[in-house]
């Protein structure tokens, strides 16, 4: 074969290799999706609470499980509390009831007002997590990536809601001093159970804070003159550690 020949040969056999690697990303596209990548991977397991990107879930604080659960009081307490950082911070809420007409209404006391009861979407259901079709459909369209829980029962209702949400992908934040069950042992394995499965173990007041992250934010004195008031009342949860 002549070189005449051979050039359009190797000229074509170049085309060929160059469209073979059209659409194949290079080096450093490819080191660039790797920081991407390590980097979202890490904010995953971190876990920090921004509000823009946060909910607050109430579940199931009825009044016929208030004398039930072990230490509700200071379930409803910090409830109230995590409520009304919610609301200082623009963090949208949503609260269920688990078959009102046995249980009853909301506990009156987990929002800081009758008027932010009122204004909270409270959804009813028999199943037993909180992710029935209505509050799906109320709670999609937000878009948001952390679920912070409060609530009962930790074992049944809580856990179920919980582990649908992992199941999802999302960030889920149990607030320890604000969940509990009838028996302290349920509870306890409960959390473990949580904890495992990927949940964010944490207190009212971390969350809070780490929702502010900085002593600058707009709402800080509203924040921390809510958490002196928290403070002020019984903890039971932080009482038994004490002993």
């Amino acid at each position: 074969m002549s070189p005449e020949q051979e050039a359009p040969l190797a000229k074509r056999q170049r085309l060929e290799e160059e469209e073979e690697g059209e659409g194949q990303p290079s080096t450093t596209n490819n080191k660039t999706n790797d920081t991407m990548s390590a980097a979202s991977t890490a904010a995953r397991l971190v876990g920090k609470l921004k509000p823009e990107s946060s909910i607050l879930m109430v579940c199931d604080i009825q009044t016929k499980f208030r004398p039930l659960v072990w230490r509700g009081e200071t379930v409803v307490k910090t409830a109230q509390y995590m409520t009304s950082v919610a609301k200082a911070l623009g963090i949208p809420m949503v609260a269920t009831q688990q078959y009102t007409k046995v249980f009853g209404p909301t506990v009156p006391e987990v929002f800081a007002t009758p008027e932010d009861l009122q204004a909270c979407p409270t959804f009813e259901k028999k199943l037993f997590s909180m992710l029935t079709d209505e509050v799906k459909a109320h709670v999609e369209p937000l878009q948001k990536k952390s679920f912070l829980l409060v609530g009962i029962e930790a074992h049944v209702c809580l856990q179920q809601t919980a582990l649908d949400l992992l199941e999802q992908g999302k960030d889920v934040h149990v607030i320890v001093d604000g969940v509990s069950s009838q028996q302290p042992l349920d509870r306890e394995i409960a959390l473990q159970r949580m904890a495992a499965a990927g949940a964010y173990l944490t207190t009212a007041q971390s969350a809070a804070f780490m929702l502010m992250q900085s002593a600058n934010h707009d709402n800080f004195k509203t924040v921390s003159k809510l958490t002196v008031e928290h403070m002020k009342l019984e903890n039971e949860f932080n009482e038994a550690l004490k002993k």
